[in-house]
């Protein structure tokens, strides 16, 4: 047992997993702050993912290397599903350009989202992101009259009925080809693009072949259960992408550090209740560790109570008890507990009860005992 993440980080590492069992309790951002930059800097860590837009968050790195804008402004249009309200993300982002300003860019850490430009049940439209790799390759292409408007796109309904889906249309199969036709191109052109510019169309670019999968995919017509547990697959893949590319621009200056949800990092196959439908899929961890192997190392979080989410002591018993009983505060350990699944949380928490299938495969276990005692 430790607080000390550099006795968790294997030698062969360069990404690392953070996960975290809710979006709700702020406990685990503020022990994230504290890990990645009075740790794993030390360690090489040069990079930081979250579990956002990774489009939007060009915005967020921009200012941490000193650009120029306001905090509140970045906070708000840089962090998508409204995380930019989320106290330890912004003490993150005011830590990180502190800490760049005293140093060379070749020391400064960078931020990166690694998701996709999307919720589960609606996505824009891709015309806004292929219309800036058309800019920057100076191509005549109208994609605004190809795709048409963009409500039609962002809707509900696109998503979850097929039947309103444009992601199956004639316009949208010819904006696949003209996309494919454009990463083409910029591939071609890299010899004489710098490489930072060319890096940020490509993100773009992606970005918006990534949209136009996604309403693929959704005017597929399924029984809703089968219609979330293909865009689930579908925008873990994609985040799988995400890593994959930020690590390729990431691999010459140290290693990273990836937070997100349990269930996107986990080794093993993620699984889900939503709505009285259950749906398993291969999330973008588990993708990333079949490729990578020891490359990737996961650390899963979970938490024991919580006056933020509204959840009391787990009952004895369970993981989570078994392991207040090794940490007052909170703490990292190899040593996997031993028990049964709490049941003792409701969907309105928010929080995900550790489970066996998320301790096989980790590589360690972050627990917070109590997200009360934890603050900025």
């Amino acid at each position: 047992m430790s607080q000390d993440i550099g006795d968790f980080v294997p030698p062969s590492c360069e990404l690392l997993g953070l996960g975290e069992p809710t979006h709700g309790e702020p406990a685990f951002g503020w022990v994230r702050n504290d890990l990645f930059l009075d740790r794993l800097t030390g360690l090489g860590f040069r990079s930081i993912a979250l579990e956002i837009d990774r489009v939007a968050a060009l915005a967020v790195d921009d200012y941490v290397q000193g650009g120029p804008g306001s905090l509140d402004d970045v906070m708000r249009d840089g962090f998508s599903h409204d995380w930019g309200a989320f106290a330890p993300n912004r003490a993150l982002v005011t830590r990180l350009r502190e800490h760049n300003a005293t140093r060379p860019p070749q020391e400064r850490l960078t931020f990166h989202g690694f998701d996709a430009p999307t919720e589960n049940t609606t996505a824009p439209s891709p015309r806004a992101y292929l219309e800036h790799a058309r800019d920057h390759l100076g191509l005549d292409l109208d994609l605004a009259g190809l795709l048409g408007d963009d409500e039609r796109w962002h809707h509900t309904d696109a998503i979850m009925d097929a039947a309103r889906s444009p992601g199956a249309t004639p316009e949208a199969e010819k904006a696949r080809v003209l996309a494919d036709d454009m990463l083409a191109r910029l591939h071609e052109r890299a010899p004489q693009t710098p490489r930072a510019t060319w890096l940020r169309v490509r993100t773009h670019l992606t970005a918006g072949i990534a949209l136009l999968r996604y309403h693929r995919q959704a005017a597929i017509p399924l029984d809703q259960g089968a219609r979330i547990g293909l865009l689930l697959a579908t925008r873990d893949g994609i985040m799988a992408e995400n890593l994959f590319a930020i690590r390729d621009a990431e691999s010459r200056r140290g290693r990273t550090l990836v937070f997100s949800h349990n269930l996107h990092l986990k080794k093993t196959p993620s699984s889900w209740q939503l709505g009285g439908h259950s749906t398993t899929w291969h999330g973008a961890g588990e993708i990333v560790a079949s490729l990578w192997g020891d490359r990737y190392a996961f650390i899963a979080s979970s938490l024991g109570r919580s006056a933020a989410l509204g959840l009391g002591d787990p009952a004895a018993g369970t993981y989570e008890a078994e392991l207040g009983g090794r940490f007052a505060t909170w703490g990292l350990t190899t040593t996997m507990p031993s028990g049964v699944t709490r049941t003792d949380t409701t969907p309105p928490m928010g929080y995900f009860p550790l489970a066996a299938d998320t301790l096989d495969g980790a590589d360690a276990l972050l627990h917070v005992a109590d997200g009360t005692a934890l603050g900025g």
